[in-house]
């Protein structure tokens, strides 16, 4: 069975378990369902930014407690630095405001699923959980193109959601994506 693209809507791999509602003991399925979808939202808030500075469209924030302690969209054209992606930007405000590199009382929220660098920086900061929008075909690390989030040889695991608001995280990237082909911006 060929896997999807991120922006079709469709979960890229039918094994891969990435629902982790019964794992969220505060909330019923429904109330965890929606607790994700309101920060997957408020990701998408800082990816919309991000288009409007012609950063690739992608937006994490981290919540501790109930409550946003860090946000970001990508940079990496702002700072001309590769590594400036969003989930990294949210994971140093996090470690900086909390004074600690552990996040592993912290969820992330991101709008696209994270990629290699990305996830590896989740699982070195202890990360509890991950949620995330769109899939990524081309570079996901959460189970489309590998699941180093999951890897059974790290020693950290976080829980991991995927597919939450699915098809509005991927329109956001296709979107940019096709304005950037249509104004001759990418080959």
């Amino acid at each position: 069975m060929p896997r999807a693209s991120s922006r079709s809507g469709k979960r890229p791999s039918p094994h891969l378990p990435v629902n982790s509602d019964q794992k969220v003991a505060a909330f019923g399925a429904s109330d965890a369902r929606a607790v994700d979808e309101q920060y997957i939202r408020n990701a998408l808030d800082l990816a919309r930014e991000a288009m409007k500075r012609n950063e690739v469209p992608i937006g994490a924030v981290i919540v501790r407690d109930g409550a946003i302690i860090a946000g970001a969209a990508n940079r990496t054209v702002r700072d001309q630095d590769p590594t400036a992606h969003a989930e990294l930007l949210a994971i140093r405000e996090a470690s900086s405001k909390l004074d600690r590199w552990r996040l592993d009382d912290c969820t992330l929220y991101v709008t696209v699923e994270p990629c290699a660098m990305c996830a590896g920086a989740m699982v070195l900061a202890r990360m509890k959980r991950v949620v995330f929008g769109a899939w990524d075909a081309k570079a996901g690390m959460a189970g489309s193109v590998g699941d180093l989030l999951r890897h059974p040889r790290l020693n950290h695991r976080p829980e991991v959601r995927g597919g939450v608001l699915v098809q509005e995280c991927g329109r956001v990237i296709e979107d940019f994506f096709a304005a950037q082909r249509n104004s001759g911006q990418l080959g």
